[in-house]
């Protein structure tokens, strides 16, 4: 009895070596491998930076616009001289026609052309509908919120006044009541400043960390393969290689250190630098991060056993970063996904981290509220943590097979020629 606990003992001790061994190799790699030093600090570091610096304003004031006045009316001027005085936007110029308008587009002069009709003016007086065209530069959907809010809301404004006139009444608690019989109060919640920035970017910060993560380990994989005899992802002959499991905790220990920082520098720093929404504490972020995380390193392992060439990663998961952020519910309706979508949303780490972050952060939702994203990321955890087992297994046993199948080989070549010599 004492014997096997010894040996027990011996063997765990042994396998905790093995996985500091490789972890340490795995470190010195990661420093080494220009590459996948990219992705796991200088994407994580700059490019959130970057694409939160783009939309730092979350709005947009005097956007330039251009009028096409056809009509030449009071009505007319009067909605010029509305939207002029508004914030967000600014009339720059004048043209006689729309294609006069169009080259000023073009020609990124103005973001946007109010076109008004010949007969606006007359179709009002007449008791009709009064039509007035927008056009807007859509390469930046700021400017175009701006252009086309500000439109609607002298519309509603100039339509309030007309209806008041109409109306007949005598006091002007009696006008107000007929122009606007349901008063309603505006009260935005979860975006207050209503801008784009606060209200994608945390779901794009935590696919960041997913995306960056599964592609450095992926070019890491790719690595040991262009160096491995065979293109063999484990190396053959390393008696520190013989087991799964200290292999698969080693290499998850070395990215798991990187991505503490990381992930503290995307979800905590971040924000706070652009001043997103926070009103999550930082145990209850901790708590959040530690499955979403190791989900994304399994899965990144899983995924990097079936990369064979470096740019192969590359290309898998460029292409689908957006269609995973429109899956995640965020910058899309999640009711009108479509159910086979929605199932294969299931299989990324990122639907269920994305939404428990932005529930957390900008919603104000307790642990509780997210409990359900927060169970299916430890079953993630699991399922990918046992799928790494396997297909790394697998590794193991095709590279001793190929050096069998080497060796046998070889022998048969120099049995070949030795019986060749002796005739």
């Amino acid at each position: 009895m004492q014997c096997s606990l010894m040996s027990i003992f011996r063997n765990l001790y042994k396998d905790i070596e093995n996985a500091c061994y490789i972890w340490r190799k795995e470190m010195t790699q990661v420093v080494k491998d220009e590459g996948v030093l990219i992705f796991f600090i200088i994407v994580p570091l700059v490019y959130p930076l970057l694409y939160s610096w783009i939309y730092n304003n979350e709005t947009v004031h005097d956007v330039p616009v251009c009028v096409v006045d056809q009509s030449h009316s009071a009505l007319s001027r009067q909605f010029i001289h509305m939207c002029d005085a508004s914030a967000d936007v600014r009339v720059a110029y004048y043209a006689q026609d729309l294609d006069e308008a169009k080259s000023l587009v073009s020609r990124q002069l103005v973001k946007g052309v109010y076109l008004i009709p010949s007969d606006f003016e007359t179709n009002v007086l007449r008791m009709e509908q009064g039509v007035i065209s927008v056009y807007c530069d859509m390469s930046l959907m700021l400017t175009y919120k701006a252009i086309f809010q500000t439109a609607r809301l002298v519309s509603l404004e100039m339509g309030q006044q007309i209806q008041t006139k109409l109306s007949r009444q005598y006091t002007a608690r009696e006008e107000a009541i007929a122009a606007r019989p349901l008063d309603y109060a505006d009260v935005p919640i979860f975006n207050p400043q209503g801008g784009y920035g606060s209200f994608i970017l945390p779901a794009v910060l935590m696919l960041i960390l997913q995306q960056t993560l599964v592609l450095g380990i992926g070019l890491a994989a790719g690595t040991a393969r262009d160096e491995n005899a065979y293109r063999n992802l484990i190396p053959v002959g390393d008696s520190r290689y013989n087991k799964t499991l200290p292999i698969v905790l080693g290499k998850a220990m070395c990215y798991l250190m990187i991505y503490a920082v990381m992930g503290a520098w995307l979800v905590v720093i971040v924000p706070r630098l652009f001043h997103f929404p926070q009103l999550a504490s930082g145990p209850t972020l901790l708590v959040l991060m530690i499955p979403y995380v190791l989900a994304c390193i399994f899965f990144g392992m899983m995924v990097s056993c079936m990369v064979k060439y470096r740019e192969n990663v590359m290309l898998l998961m460029v292409f689908v970063s957006i269609p995973l952020l429109f899956m995640t519910g965020v910058s899309w309706p999640q009711s009108n996904i479509p159910g086979m979508w929605q199932g294969v949303s299931w299989l990324f780490p990122s639907t269920f981290g994305a939404r428990a972050y932005v529930r957390l952060n900008s919603m104000g939702a307790s642990l509780g509220d997210v409990l359900t994203e927060y169970r299916i990321l430890w079953i993630h955890v699991a399922c990918y943590f046992f799928l790494t087992l396997c297909v790394y297994r697998f590794q193991i046993y095709r590279a001793r097979r190929q050096a069998l199948n080497r060796l046998r080989f070889l022998k048969k070549n120099r049995q070949q020629r030795q019986s060749e010599k002796t005739t």
